[in-house]
């Protein structure tokens, strides 16, 4: 394959017999990088190089002005914008800075295509008025402003345009303008020197004046890598640039324009690829590469429609990649350490009374926290066992050891909102960093670029005092690390290359493979980042977003010229903006399917293999079955036992492993909280009467005392957490609802003529099993809620703050209690019941639970709906029925304890 340079060299060589002597332009400087790599090649003997640059350093060397970094820009220009006498209202910097970047833009814009600024702005100004046309009664103090505003851009304009000269800088397009206003100096001063613009396509008013007047002189040559199938066709976008420019330039009317090729319609194996999501695509571009030799792979280029997939795409890289060269660099937004100041930022960004947990939390939590505070992990374990919400700066400092006092000041003392200590706090942290990874050269190079923004953000700062506040830093400190990058090194002629859609300029490969060719990527689509209307860009020939479309278009078809074998990927996932549509370009090529080339179209979804997860079982080993004793002397709890009829592997993993669900802050009041501060109230409330019959008098005096022990079992409880405001308050008057509704019960059930005894309350209760097939002895024990008499009847009560109904304490078949989860209820009950008959015989007593979401159904009794008496219930605990429960409750704990019987997995519903 003979690439576009290499035609271009050659044709040159037969031009002008010294090279040396040119001056070479291109579109960017990798283009430039690529020239003088095939210069070299093709040099037999040392001779002096000739200057390769490329446009925008050509422009700058013509104007005499240096293109200005676009952070100082936005300072400088808000200086102007300060000195603008026609603007009254002055925002701050921080506002300023938000609709300011379009503003630039747009004179960039206006700039580059040369277009006058008087009628301009005072076209724009009439729209901005003409917007305001319906505006009724007489015009308020904004609207004056507003209109006053785009009145004075002239103004604004100007005073920018003279701040920068003064320093002999200028943004691009200002350079661009200028640069044309010195051409014809620049020509006088060089009148021989020759000029060869190379590969362009898309050229503004500026560009377009400045080649067409060196054009003239006789000493310049343009090279255009354009094809005749675009050309000829007068509707096709990819030539629609260079047909207007040889249409309407005057030099073109009698020369010959340099290069019209015919290389797309040569053979080439185009495929179409249909992937799902962008993973796909890296997946897919790694089983691609895995089937190149290294020979192919030196031909070949993959071009990211999407940068973002740069990362899975590297990570997709198979291991006959032995060389690589990546045009792009990797964002330092990406990075952990970046995230880390965003965050701590963000914490600071108003003064600090209180801190919230999560903010605090997201920090020590973060890896560079780890590196800083070494104790940082006792400290998040301080927060969640306190279960504090809000914190104060001053209670927080009490948390932190002192070997960590210092570094907590800097991250969590309050900065007052002032942006010059969150600069300099900011660079401290970034010293110690870099003291902390003087081996990691990872570590080091990321670190290193944080500093080198923190001290730019300073030196601007200390140059320009806009920044007033912690936002503004942050805002400055987001963009500079969107736009700075850690770059890759490698050979960048040789190997595979990986690469964005701009670095593929002039360059030609044999083998590409280009991803997210979607509609909206590639295209990118319409972008209205602007306060230049539609009407206005035609008025003053600005390029609209079809000019801009035709730019994509050109160079997506110029990577197909020379190419043998073409990868086009797509991803056919909708997903949030990302709509799955295939890219126009991809449909154009299956319509204007040229006779040389095949077109293959794939669709890759992946291999759904659905297998049978096995449940999973571990065996019971020595150490288990000394667990497992452990638990039965000491006593195997009703929940516990529970656990394991649920699922086996519940009962291993709590139980046997102690492994414990993660322990984080109750923010809102969880559901078991709740419990526990019922259980605990009445728990309170009625101890005091153990042993007597209760009266309506005392459980009405008890609804006095509601409100306050509550709060007091909140605050013990729920500590460190509020229950003053939100859903906490909500969960808090639940509660005190809840108890008030039961006492009421409990008032009307005595006024009734019902005599209730307590017996005991929130009383421990075990008991000795004996079993035979056991070599060693085995407990249970659990707390009862409450044990009464109603009326002569004894009753064993749990109580449930959720929903219980009857069914769940009824049962029909006594092989199921152990078998199913559902019969979780009547297993409590029969348990407390069967631990109770052991202090105090029942011959005759019930078993239930109260539940406080079903408080209507009352007492709900354990009942046995028994086949022989045609499923009609009875509710007594018996001596029979606690021998029957008792059987059950050993098969189970002799299933548990059974070496030979592994915890099994249960299928969940």
């Amino acid at each position: 394959m003979v690439t576009f340079i290499q035609e271009t060299l050659a044709d040159i060589k037969k031009t002008f017999s010294d090279i040396s002597e040119i001056t070479f332009i291109l579109p960017s400087k990798r283009a430039g990088g690529f020239l003088m790599n095939e210069l070299k090649k093709d040099i037999d003997k040392t001779q002096f190089a000739p200057h390769i640059c490329s446009i925008e350093e050509f422009v700058e060397d013509i104007s005499n002005l240096s293109i200005i970094d676009n952070t100082e820009l936005l300072f400088k220009s808000y200086e102007a914008y300060l000195s603008t006498r026609g603007i009254l209202e002055k925002e701050d910097f921080e506002s300023y800075s938000t609709w300011a970047i379009t503003l630039l833009n747009d004179f960039n814009e206006m700039d580059r295509y040369l277009v006058d600024p008087k009628p301009f702005f005072g076209y724009l100004a009439s729209i901005k008025t003409l917007e305001r046309w319906g505006v009724q009664g007489e015009k308020t103090e904004l609207i004056t402003n507003y209109l006053q505003f785009w009145e004075s851009l002239p103004d604004f304009y100007e005073k920018m345009q003279s701040l920068l000269l003064n320093e002999s800088i200028g943004y691009q397009g200002m350079v661009y303008r200028e640069a044309s206003l010195n051409l014809e100096h620049y020509i006088r001063a060089t009148p021989s020197k020759i000029h060869v613009f190379i590969g362009f396509n898309a050229l503004n008013t500026a560009e377009q004046n400045i080649i067409q007047e060196l054009l003239e002189t006789g000493n310049t040559k343009i090279y255009w890598d354009a094809d005749h199938s675009f050309y000829k066709d007068v509707k096709h976008s990819a030539s629609y640039f260079v047909r207007k420019y040889l249409k309407d330039w005057k030099y073109f009317q009698k020369e010959t324009p340099k290069f019209i090729a015919s290389n797309f319609e040569t053979a080439k194996k185009i495929q179409f690829i249909e992937v799902q999501k962008n993973i796909g695509q890296a997946k897919y571009i790694g089983e691609l590469l895995s089937k190149l030799s290294i020979d192919a792979l030196n031909k070949t280029a993959i071009v990211l429609g999407d940068e973002n997939l740069l990362i899975p795409v590297l990570y997709s890289l198979p291991e006959n990649v032995k060389s690589l060269n990546v045009t792009m660099g990797v964002s330092l937004k990406n990075f952990p350490a970046t995230v880390f100041f965003e965050l701590l930022f963000s914490i600071h960004l108003h003064s600090i009374e209180t801190l919230y947990y999560k903010d605090i939390l997201a920090i020590l939590n973060h890896p560079i926290a780890a590196d800083l505070l070494p104790n940082a992990s006792q400290i998040t374990h301080s927060i969640i066992r306190e279960n504090i919400t809000h914190i104060s700066p001053a209670t927080f400092a009490e948390l932190v050891s002192t070997a960590d006092k210092q570094l907590f000041q800097l991250l969590f003392e309050d900065w007052n909102d002032d942006s010059k200590k969150a600069i300099t706090i900011g660079l401290k942290i970034i010293h110690l960093l870099e003291e902390k990874h003087k081996t990691n050269s990872i570590e080091r190079a990321i670190f290193r670029q944080l500093a080198s923004i923190f001290n730019k953000i300073e030196t601007l700062n200390q140059k320009y005092p806009h920044l007033k506040s912690v936002k503004s830093v942050l805002n400055l400190f987001s963009e500079l690390s969107a736009s700075t990058s850690l770059d890759f090194e490698g050979d960048a002629y040789s190997g595979l290359q990986l690469m964005g859609v701009l670095e593929t300029r002039v360059l030609d490969f044999e083998n590409v493979i280009i991803t997210s060719v979607n509609e909206g990527i590639f295209p990118s689509g319409k972008s209205n980042a602007s306060f230049i209307t539609y009407d206005l860009k035609q008025q003053f020939n600005l390029p609209l977003f079809t000019e801009k479309d035709a730019i994509y278009s050109y160079h997506f078809y110029r990577l197909l010229h020379r190419a043998k074998s073409c990868t086009l990927i797509y991803n056919n996932h909708s997903e949030g903006i990302n709509t799955g549509e295939k890219s126009r370009f991809i449909r154009q090529l299956e319509i204007e399917k040229q006779p040389n080339h095949t077109i293959e179209k794939r669709i890759l979804s992946p291999k759904v293999q659905i297998k049978k997860q096995a449940l999973k079982q571990i065996q019971k080993t020595e150490a288990v079955m000394q667990r497992l004793q452990e638990i039965a002397v000491k006593g195997f709890s009703p929940s516990a036992l529970t656990s394991y009829i649920r699922n086996p592997l519940d009962f291993y993993f709590q139980k046997i492993l102690k492994l414990n669900d993660f322990e984080e802050v109750e923010e809102n009041v969880a559901a078991n909280t709740l419990g526990t501060i019922v259980h605990d109230t009445l728990e309170t409330f009625y101890k005091p009467f153990i042993g007597e019959y209760l009266t309506a008098q005392q459980l009405i005096d008890l609804k006095k005392e509601i409100h306050e022990e509550v709060t007091n079992q909140f605050k013990k409880t729920f500590k460190g957490g509020s229950f003053s405001k939100g859903k906490n308050l909500i969960v808090f008057e639940v509660a005190k609802r809840y108890i008030s509704n039961f006492l009421d019960s409990e008032i009307a059930e005595i006024k009734a003529g019902n005599r209730i005894k307590i017996i005991k309350i929130e009383t421990d209760l075990t008991f000795q099993l004996s079993i035979p097939e056991l070599n060693f002895p085995v407990k249970i024990h659990g707390k009862v809620d409450r044990v009464d008499e109603y009326n002569g009847q004894l009753r064993i009560i749990d109580y449930k703050t959720g929903v219980v109904k009857q069914a769940d304490v009824e049962l029909f078949d006594w092989e199921e209690l152990t078998l199913d989860y559902k019969f979780s209820k009547a297993f409590q009950v029969l348990m407390y019941a069967l631990m109770m008959n052991n202090e105090m015989p029942i011959a005759n007593g019930e078993a239930g639970i109260i539940s406080f979401k079903n408080l209507s159904s009352g007492y709900l009794k354990f009942g046995v709906k028994e086949k022989a008496r045609g499923g009609k219930k009875s509710q007594i605990i018996t001596t029979d029925i606690l021998e029957t429960f008792t059987v059950e409750l050993k098969k189970l704990i002799v299933e548990i304890c059974n070496q030979k019987i592994a915890f099994t997995e249960k299928e969940i519903e």
